[in-house]
């Protein structure tokens, strides 16, 4: 019974130190990493200030800088708006990971502003943005559970999808 225990508890542990290592996570989901481009007007990615960094508005661009374009609701479904917030999500951590080096020297994901491409009569903001939380959460565990606004928008530049921003705490 004590080797059963003993087991248990050792695979507790694995599990639980990897849910909570995003690098060990992003290879056994088989996400690559962008790298990233320069700003498309007069600004920065990142912002350091203290242990607080703020990231600026990104969008879901694939790996070639083409984004996923059209006002969810209209030319895409809630579903391609979904994908279009985790590939957003990608991108922004492409960004974290070129700003700290190393993805586990976040601390904790704060807050999170998701902007919808959308018409005046969607309603559903929440189910779009939530491909972006559901990986934060997926990666970092506890620690990517965030406060969210998320807000439909009449355009966004490009016509891309989504832009989301991120405030993140780190070590």
């Amino acid at each position: 019974m004590k080797k059963v225990t003993s087991f248990f508890f050792f695979a507790l542990l694995v599990s639980a130190a990897t849910a909570q290592n995003p690098e060990s996570k992003l290879k056994e989901l088989n996400i690559e990493l962008p790298a990233i481009g320069k700003p498309i007007a007069n600004y920065v990615h990142v912002v350091r200030t203290g242990n607080l960094l703020f990231l600026a508005g990104k969008g879901p661009s694939d790996a070639n800088g083409k984004y996923i374009t059209g006002k969810v609701g209209r030319e895409l479904t809630i579903e391609e708006g979904q994908q279009a917030a985790r590939l957003t999500a990608i991108n922004q951590l492409a960004v974290l990971k070129a700003e700290l080096g190393d993805l586990n020297k976040v601390k904790r994901v704060v807050k999170v502003l998701g902007m919808v491409n959308c018409e005046a009569d969607f309603k559903d903001h929440p189910k779009v943005i939530n491909g972006f939380s559901e990986l934060m959460v997926e990666l970092f565990g506890e620690k990517g559970k965030h406060a969210r606004s998320a807000v439909g928008m009449c355009s966004l530049p490009m016509n891309m999808a989504v832009e989301i921003e991120l405030v993140v705490e780190i070590e």
